[in-house]
């Protein structure tokens, strides 16, 4: 199942993917109501399989829902309100090779903030605080249930779904000083959408394509088989310190192909004017335009 988060007189609210478009879910109830159906993503997220059987009885038996043209809606992000960001950085072997890194012996992980989501065609302002703005095509992990102690080989239970995001990150401030946080955490560096697909659907996260394009221009181009650590690896690891709960979110790293990997000379920066779509196959393409800050 795709789920996305539909911006609608200043709400959000949930509509399911379906062949005819966006199926409005809220907007459906008013005219089929049934009762215990979820009306927003974290409510489908927390609720967990028996949400999501919901739904599909709910979609399968209305013969008349209220189906939304996809180029017409306004996207929210679609994971709304996540108790935790959390980041993996250096996680693709050809990313490290790029940037002159050793592969690290552990996952090193940094965190993101709720001030950094929105969504796909969202406009984003480059901050008038760094000439530095990069892209990186990441596959995003959504927790779905509670999460202490996970085995490598059980991990992935625990996993709702995934979706594709873009870790913008203003390398200028970034390397600063040895924290990468204000680099990462500027408003609206975490772009994710369009859709969030349960775990079922994607399948083996370990084989998935990643691409960025630049106005058009492929920039990156690698698969999920390049991590160093796998996300089963990453969610048993981060959970061996901290209580994963539905909805966190987890990025799991870049691959080649960022602009801080191009020798000096060529490193064009993203600037106002620009468009990025970052996709990850079975999962979803990510469109953003980026403006000049006011």
């Amino acid at each position: 199942m795709k789920l996305v988060a539909i911006l609608k007189d200043e709400q959000l609210t949930l509509g399911v993917k379906s062949d005819e478009g966006i199926i409005d879910i809220a907007a459906s109830l008013s005219v089929n109501s049934k009762e215990g159906i979820p009306t927003d993503i974290m409510s489908v997220i927390q609720g967990g399989q028996p949400a999501v059987s919901a739904l599909e009885e709910y979609i399968a038996e209305n013969n008349q829902p209220v189906v939304l043209n996809e180029k017409e809606i306004e996207w929210g992000p679609c994971v709304t309100d996540p108790q935790k960001i959390i980041c993996v950085g250096l996680n693709y072997r050809r990313h490290a090779d790029e940037t002159n890194a050793s592969y690290p012996e552990v996952p090193i992980l940094f965190n993101k903030f709720n001030n950094t989501l929105t969504s796909h065609m969202s406009e984003i302002a480059v901050p008038k605080v760094t000439k530095k703005l990069d892209y990186e095509v990441e596959l995003g992990i959504v927790i779905g249930k509670k999460t202490k102690y996970a085995k490598t080989e059980e991990a992935l239970e625990h996993v709702f779904g995934y979706c594709t995001v873009n870790d913008l990150s203003a390398r200028d401030l970034q390397m600063r000083t040895h924290q990468w946080l204000l680099g990462k955490s500027c408003d609206d560096f975490s772009p994710v959408g369009p859709f969030l697909v349960t775990a079922d659907e994607v399948g083996d996260p370990q084989n998935l394509q990643l691409t960025t394009k630049v106005n058009g221009e492929v920039r990156q181009n690698s698969n999920t088989s390049d991590m160093i650590f796998t996300c089963a690896e990453i969610v048993s690891y981060i959970s061996q310190h901290l209580t994963l709960e539905p909805g966190d979110l987890i990025l799991t790293g870049t691959p080649e192909g960022v602009v801080l990997g191009y020798p000096e000379e060529k490193q064009v920066y993203l600037k106002p004017g620009d468009v990025v779509t970052v996709e990850v196959e079975k999962i979803g393409a990510l469109t953003n335009r980026f403006v000049a800050e006011k």
